[in-house]
């Protein structure tokens, strides 16, 4: 990962940025008032309940047959989220008609745009057709060829969530070694299912040494064995790899972590990490369910020049379908082929599913991910500009068409880092945004995303908002 010292000059920093990574501290730094942020969030949250009251309505009624209020549990905020009416290109209406530019665009699934005109013909004609056949059909068989060709790998098999991709993954690798443990990193997130959850966010009060963590469980799941290792840490890898192989069958990571705004990986990490299993006889799956095709138009294990046994996907393959898949090496699936891990679903491969796949791979060309990443860059580099100039205690993450601001002086390497990081600013950045018409992910440790739909308007739009911010903080 390039990192800058702060003699570094501006030049040099853009002159050092990795192509494949892109990290820039800010040159100088001094702290925020505290007393001015707690005044902005008051006078925000003020003007977030005036502006949003349809939204506030919505949200009871909501209460009376969800949980909660919303579908999924990330989707609520105090005191209630934002419900939107309609969605079209790089921008959504909410129920109280306030026009928001998009840069959340569904964690990814968006990639291609709300309502893009290739996905909802592709739709069109499936819904021409059929919309559920629960036998082979030439729509399936044609996006597991789209994928595998896309994404380098030997076979594919489809699932409805990155949760069910990742499960069947891990199930795979089971399979496969007859070995019923697994090993994730410290923060990250592969889905819901029992395993996948430990140690997602863990309190740092149960989380243990930071160079060996505990496997905190979340209450209501049954694990099995999970073993728990710190990002970018080979040497930890190494120690429970050598101590544990035989029970280990997988190490599943993301190759770029995006459960905690964006974590790069060291140079030199997924190397290692490859070579350790290998020598260990460990199954290494990526989880690509976020960087996908957002990391470019071959995914992050092409572009980062490491290849993994089996990867994950979802999100962006599907222009907004609920469609997913697991696949890779044809050693691995054979595992399903021949029984050891039968996998089935109903909704696997459903042609509507299937046409988002088609239509996805139709318009996200290595050309237009090109332009959507020179966005990215831009507004990275114009708010980094931004940062330094009023001397703001955060830096600049990006990797393909995704970028960050994350609130530390220092690049963020592990999960320990992260919470390190000014959640008090970051929430403020948020709820200033989304108060002046820009969404982003509510979690506070996401990212934004530069669609295909966005153009140098919304990225304009973006960097002029942050930059009011930055004038209120330091007023």
């Amino acid at each position: 990962m390039t990192l800058f010292e702060p003699s570094d000059t501006l030049a040099q920093m853009k002159n050092s940025l990795n192509p494949n990574k892109y990290t820039r501290t800010a040159s100088q730094t001094r702290p925020v008032d505290k007393s001015i942020v707690a005044q902005l969030m008051a006078a925000e949250w003020d003007r977030f309940t005036r502006d949003t009251a349809a939204s506030g309505r919505e949200f009871k009624v909501a209460r009376e047959s969800m949980p909660m209020g919303v579908v999924s549990s990330f989707q609520h905020w105090d005191p209630y989220p934002i419900s939107i009416a309609s969605a079209k290109g790089a921008y959504m209406t909410d129920v109280d008609g306030r026009q928001l530019l998009d840069l959340s665009m569904g964690f990814g699934a968006m990639l291609a745009g709300h309502l893009n005109p290739t996905v909802v013909s592709e739709a069109q004609k499936a819904l021409e057709t059929g919309m559920l056949f629960v036998t082979p059909s030439p729509i399936s068989r044609d996006a597991g060829e789209r994928l595998c060709k896309r994404f380098q790998i030997d076979q594919v098999r489809f699932a409805n969530s990155g949760t069910e991709a990742t499960m069947y993954a891990v199930r795979t690798a089971k399979a496969y070694t007859g070995k019923d443990a697994i090993v994730k990193v410290e923060g990250g997130y592969h889905g819901s299912s029992d395993s996948m959850t430990v140690s997602g966010k863990p309190a740092l009060s149960e989380a243990g040494p930071a160079d060996e963590p505990n496997a905190v469980i979340q209450n209501g799941t049954s694990p099995g064995v999970v073993f728990v290792i710190p990002f970018n840490d080979l040497p930890a890898l190494e120690k429970v790899f050598a101590r544990d192989h035989a029970s280990i069958a997988c190490f599943i990571v993301e190759p770029v972590l995006e459960n905690l705004a964006i974590v790069l990986p060291d140079d030199g990490y997924l190397e290692g990490a490859r070579a350790l299993c290998d020598q260990y006889g460990i199954v290494l799956i990526f989880d690509e369910v976020k960087t996908g095709l957002t990391a470019g138009p071959h995914g992050a294990a092409v572009r980062l020049g490491v290849q993994p046994d089996l990867i994950t996907l979802a999100k962006s393959i599907g222009g907004g379908m609920p469609v997913a898949a697991f696949g890779g090496k044809k050693q691995y699936m054979d595992a399903i082929t021949d029984n050891r891990m039968p996998h089935y679903g109903t909704f696997n491969g459903s042609p509507l599913a299937m046409a988002g796949i088609r239509g996805v791979d139709m318009v996200a060309t290595t050309e237009a991910l090109a332009e959507a990443e020179r966005l990215n860059h831009n507004a990275l580099d114009r708010i980094t500009d931004i940062i330094n100039e009023y001397e703001l205690p955060a830096h600049t993450v990006g990797f393909g068409v995704k970028g960050c601001i994350t609130w530390s002086i220092n690049p963020v390497r592990n999960y320990r880092d992260y919470k390190a990081t000014d959640f008090e600013i970051a929430e403020l950045s948020w709820l200033w945004s989304l108060n002046r018409g820009i969404i982003t992910p509510p979690g506070l440790d996401e990212q934004w995303l530069i669609s295909l739909a966005h153009t140098q308007t919304e990225i304009d739009l973006l960097v002029e908002d942050f930059r009011e911010l930055a004038v209120a903080l330091r007023a």
